[in-house]
């Protein structure tokens, strides 16, 4: 611990030759990140606690997700397809972020410190809940603003069938664009409360991306009638299709239930390899954000073909197939067509 500390000291001492006020300015910086960083990776909470107590109060800063110029006040999402979702009904009143990147792994993240800083000027976090983000109840504590809402809430999830996490519910309830409406009356009442003089406005914006969810509904409906009964079992790494399969008529197989549970044991490769085989089916798919080496593994030894990358967790970058969460879905659905089917003949 005692590098953590004589690292600031020395360097105020060697850069006192700018000046008292630079070199002020400097010490109290530098003090602190060494308490920042001591209360948060070395002493017990409460004695961290204590110590905060006991220093002297400095005014708030701005959180580093937010426009320092921008006096709207700000919505952190845990991941990038919901700040999509956020965007659609907040429009022009609200700033939206989301506090993991485009490509992260959302189940076992690790927020950093800057994440935790960030998240002090937050007005509002928005997170999906059914167990998909297990950091999150840490994450919004540390926050300390008291202010969430869960998008899950009222729901009634689909649960795991076998596996580790059975009984479970499956949280990827906004992979269906009828469970995706939810979300938005939800959006819509969290924004309502935080921001009163916009609730019509929310309200307004709500409605215009819920018929935009209800044409997708549609046309992913017509577009999945196509791939034969037969071939009408969608292989992907993670089981985050449950409920588009639940309500649009497909089974699925995978090689985990979550990604928080995403060991490819040679028990779990087997049994989806004899599946494959045995069903005949002609491609099988993988997650954006995980190794797809065992997927196309799976498809070499029971004879089927790799079929492409979903998203599902994280959006793609604007150059990519799924900047939002309708292309998202419109990627997704493409591929499964393209793969399972017509014009694509089981093995």
């Amino acid at each position: 611990m005692g590098w953590l500390l004589s690292v600031p000291e020395a360097l105020t001492r060697k850069l006192q030759t700018i000046g008292p006020r630079g070199s002020a300015a400097l010490s109290s910086a530098l003090h602190s990140v060494s308490f920042r960083l001591i209360s948060w990776f070395i002493l017990p909470a409460g004695l961290a606690g204590l110590l905060a107590s006991c220093r002297h109060p400095s005014p708030p800063r701005a959180s580093p997700l937010a426009n320092p110029s921008d006096a709207r006040p700000l919505v952190l999402t845990t991941f990038t397809v919901l700040a999509d979702m956020a965007r659609n009904v907040a429009g022009e009143r609200l700033q939206v972020r989301s506090i993991t990147r485009l490509g992260a792994e959302i189940h076992g993240y690790e927020p950093s410190p800057s994440d935790l800083e960030g998240a002090q000027g937050a007005d509002l976090i928005v997170r999906n809940g059914l167990g998909l983000e297990r950091w999150a109840d840490r994450f919004i504590q540390a926050a300390g603003n008291g202010a969430e809402v869960t998008l899950s809430e009222g729901m009634r999830p689909l649960l795991i069938e076998g596996d580790a996490y059975a009984g479970k519910p499956n949280p990827h309830a906004w992979m269906s664009p009828q469970r995706a409406q939810h979300y938005v009356n939800r959006l819509v009442q969290a924004f309502s409360a935080l921001d009163p003089a916009g609730a019509a406005s929310f309200r307004a914006n709500g409605e215009v991306y819920k018929r935009q969810l209800g044409q997708l509904d549609a046309d992913l409906r017509t577009a999945l009638a196509r791939v034969p009964p037969a071939q009408r079992l969608l292989v992907s790494c993670e089981g985050a299709f449950s409920y588009l399969a639940h309500d649009y008529g497909l089974e699925e197989a995978y090689l985990w239930p979550v990604n928080a549970e995403s060991q490819v044991t040679p028990r779990r490769m087997a049994r989806l390899i004899e599946t494959v085989r045995r069903r005949r089916v002609p491609a099988v798919f993988c997650e954006s954000t995980v190794n797809a080496n065992a997927q196309r593994e799976v498809a070499r030894a029971a004879g089927a073909r790799f079929g492409g990358t979903f998203y599902v967790d994280s959006l793609s970058d604007a150059s990519g197939p799924a900047p939002t969460l309708l292309k998202l879905q419109r990627h997704n659905v493409n591929l499964i067509v393209k793969g399972l089917g017509p014009g694509v003949a089981g093995r």
